[in-house]
């Protein structure tokens, strides 16, 4: 999964010299001028990184910060607010809303290309936790008095994509059962983030037990790296 970033700005300017900054560091960027589209690519892609301009038409950086926080793909997502505006208040407005730093206007490359660099170990950590492993296993999802069963077609340390009857409504409360290969099933309180197709829908896991959790970790970790491993293999430069 290539590290991908937001950046959300008016200024067009702006958002082209962050882009070059970040494109020649190795980041995909995602540049914006319109803040309300940002605010629907927040709600359906997770982001290694995000930028966003204190002072713009609504829905502002803080707005931004707030919706990102609020959501399911990009709420532990490193966000960067920026701005002219050097008072306290105004950091402590971004900090508040949810931000993982500040920087002030106009930007400096040397300044931005430290904060990217502070996010690197979040940021390796976030890939880990939504990397998705390929994997056939049989799922069983209790939904209202009503018993789901398919397989899934990834999994995560979040969650996964399942496949099988016709899909649940979006956001509909369930209850997990993720039969892995030679354990007995992992259970937990999940729900329906996106419904891909009539069969096929994305399901977070929202609240497992620690216990849970652990023999979930102790399963996918040594896939996550070995992924890990072959996508950096695949992406290698070629030297010549």
């Amino acid at each position: 999964m290539p590290r991908r970033a937001l950046v959300v700005d008016d200024e067009l300017e702006v958002c082209e010299f962050v882009r070059g900054i970040l494109v020649a560091n190795g980041l995909e960027a995602l540049t914006l001028t319109s803040s309300t589209e940002a605010s629907a690519y927040l709600r359906k892609e997770k982001f290694s990184v995000a930028m966003f301009d204190f002072r713009m038409p609504t829905p502002d950086g803080l707005e931004l910060t707030r919706r990102a926080r609020d959501s399911g793909f990009n709420q532990r997502t490193p966000i960067i607010v920026v701005s002219d505006d050097q008072s306290t208040a105004v950091t402590a407005l971004a900090f508040s809303a949810g931000a993982s730093f500040f920087l002030y206007k106009p930007i400096d490359k040397t300044r931005l290309l430290k904060l990217i660099r502070a996010t690197q170990g979040a940021i390796e950590h976030e890939r880990r936790r939504f990397r998705r492993v390929p994997m056939r296993s049989k799922v069983i999802l209790d939904f209202d008095h009503y018993q789901w069963i398919g397989e899934t077609i990834d999994v995560s340390l979040e969650g996964m994509q399942v496949i099988g009857p016709k899909s649940l409504p979006a956001g509909s409360a369930v209850y997990v059962y993720l039969h892995l290969p030679g354990m007995k099933p992992i259970e937990g309180l999940g729900s329906v983030v996106r419904v891909l197709s009539d069969d096929s829908m994305g399901i977070q896991l929202n609240q497992i037990t620690l216990a849970e959790s652990g023999r979930l970790h102790e399963f996918l970790l040594p896939l996550i790296f070995r992924e890990g491993q072959r996508e950096l293999s695949v992406h290698a430069p070629l030297v010549v």
